[in-house]
């Protein structure tokens, strides 16, 4: 079975990281086919990669003229892959040894579309005490309770995870209207994929947690008012999410009434007994999160609502 693994960088201040995550996947057990680092209209980060892995003769390093974002680069790359199964990575991400070993094990026990991987973070600084756990996605990586090893998900994040490259390329790849591109903080690209090849294949995509990654979280991914930026701009995309796929929206509901019923009060009792304050920070923070998460939601609807200018 034949794995090319795709990492995409944009940045030249993340140059270190992006070795460090092709480093790991060179270092893996299973050794990837083909590993193809697109990077995203870098002249400069280009050439640094270019130079840092010439002579490896298992990797190429493709520029786009311009920039053009997340997810048309990690769809261009499984465009020049030639593996059957294309995984990605994130450029601040680092995997296990066993990483792509452990995805190919669940694609030759069980008849899947694709596979999810664990996505644990790795602070560079001390985790905030009013950071709640179940918001772990809101940083990248998969919050406790997220799934059961095995169990069939929507979606994976996009720092592990894996297709069949042919069915992830004839439903489109990851839908450019989403996903990270410069200045623009639209989220949500992994959801289209996985509900599209959910329509199209009779296939599911699964959750193994045998395959992990470690996510590299900044220190500003831990400043309160950067988390509630990246909140607004989870309830925008998640609008566009429902807009471009109707009645989608069922995990996120879910997972919101789950926070409100169970971890919110659970963070208040457990203030009661221990009589520390983190848990009313987290319960705290919970709330906050979710409500700017609505108004980044009512946000895009309006802008929608309104006249074109």
């Amino acid at each position: 079975m034949r794995v090319s693994v795709i990492v995409c960088g944009y940045t030249l201040k993340r140059f270190e990281l992006l070795v460090a995550a092709v480093d790991s996947v060179l270092a893996q057990t299973h050794s990837a086919d083909e590993i193809i680092i697109v990077i995203d209209g870098n002249l400069s980060l280009y050439d640094h990669v270019t130079e840092a892995y010439a002579g490896h003769n298992m990797i190429e390093v493709e520029l786009n003229a311009e920039n053009q974002g997340i997810s048309y680069s990690r769809t261009r790359g499984a465009q020049i892959a030639t593996g059957e199964i294309v995984a990605f990575i994130d450029d601040d991400a680092v995997a296990d040894p066993e990483w792509i070993a452990e995805h190919v094990a669940v694609y030759r026990s069980r008849e899947v579309i694709g596979v999810a991987g664990a996505v644990d973070p790795n602070w560079v600084e001390q985790r905030p005490e009013f950071f709640p756990a179940p918001f772990y996605w809101l940083v990248g990586c998969t919050e406790p309770g997220f799934a059961e090893d095995g169990e069939q998900v929507r979606n994976g994040y996009g720092s592990n995870v894996s297709y069949r490259r042919e069915a992830f390329l004839a439903v489109g790849g990851y839908d450019s209207a989403t996903g990270r591109k410069g200045d623009r903080h639209i989220q949500a690209h992994e959801a289209p994929v996985g509900i599209k090849l959910a329509q199209e294949y009779n296939r599911p995509l699964v959750y193994t947690a045998a395959a992990r990654v470690r996510h590299t979280l900044f220190a500003y991914r831990g400043r309160f008012h950067w988390l509630l930026f990246r909140s607004f701009w989870q309830g925008y995309s998640k609008r566009i999410l429902e807009r471009l796929y109707p009645h989608s929206q069922g995990e996120e509901r879910s997972f919101v009434w789950g926070v409100l019923t169970r971890a919110v009060p659970g963070y208040i009792g457990e203030a009661v007994r221990s009589g520390r304050s983190a848990p009313v920070l987290q319960a705290m923070t919970s709330v906050s999160f979710i409500a700017v998460a609505g108004l980044g939601y009512l946000y895009a609807v309006i802008r929608r609502a309104a006249p074109e200018v």
